[in-house]
């Protein structure tokens, strides 16, 4: 779908912050119960999640389960903003009305690459107290346990609103049945202060990579598999 046939939000009028509006408070609570009863989430290095202030998340990027499982993950506050795309989100209505009325939402246009909104936003939000999650790769992954070379943006940004990095990895997102067991490792925070961007990605990648846990297709019945795989 090309941008030039599609009313875009206007970044600069979006609200950002560190707090969660009531819409999120009340989807947060009706959701993670439901996604609890769906999957099973073994989590690793939740004591890693800063207990103040603000901080950008990285994580590999497998399905659509990944955003919601850093939602339920991280505190309620500092409010979690990802970066989409408004030109994909508007074909898929639930999700739409969900960033739409939640918040928590920074717009990427694929075809603008360069857009300095995109750039002026994501500082506004940090520097305001948000906190920002971005998937490096920057699609999904091709397998489970594999990371594709990370963008540097998530650095740049981090560098410039002077504060740290949260390395995240998801294993079990590419293929979703009901019950499925999803590993995910927090790990220690990365600083930004007086670091480089390309080498803090580089050890944000190492770290991630280090941090994967092996990954193999257990046996047994998958239900609803095709489902839940597909279901955003």
């Amino acid at each position: 779908m090309s941008t030039a046939n599609v009313a875009l939000p206007a970044a600069d009028l979006l609200p950002v912050g560190p707090r969660a509006n009531l819409a999120y408070r009340i989807i947060r609570l009706l959701g993670v119960p439901i996604l609890r009863l769906l999957f099973a989430f073994d989590v690793e290095g939740r004591e890693n999640i800063p207990r103040t202030g603000n901080y950008v998340v990285i994580a590999n990027h497998l399905n659509w389960l990944d955003e919601f499982t850093l939602l339920i993950l991280f505190p309620v506050e500092p409010h979690l903003h990802f970066l989409a795309d408004p030109t994909i989100l508007i074909t898929r209505k639930l999700q739409w009305w969900l960033v739409r009325t939640a918040g928590g939402y920074v717009p990427v246009v694929r075809e603008r690459h360069g857009d300095t909104t995109l750039y002026r936003h994501v500082d506004r939000c940090l520097e305001l107290g948000g906190a920002v999650a971005i998937f490096p790769e920057g699609n999904y992954g091709p397998r489970e346990g594999e990371l594709m070379p990370f963008h540097k943006g998530f650095a740049h940004f981090a560098i410039k609103a002077g504060v740290p990095v949260i390395p995240v990895v998801l294993s079990g997102t590419k293929d979703l049945w009901l019950r499925k067991r999803i590993r995910v490792v927090i790990g220690d925070a990365l600083p930004s202060a007086d670091q480089d961007p390309a080498a803090l990605t580089d050890l944000a990648f190492r770290k991630m990579t280090a941090m994967m846990p092996a990954y193999a297709e257990p046996a047994g019945r998958k239900r609803l598999r095709d489902k839940l795989t597909h279901l955003f």
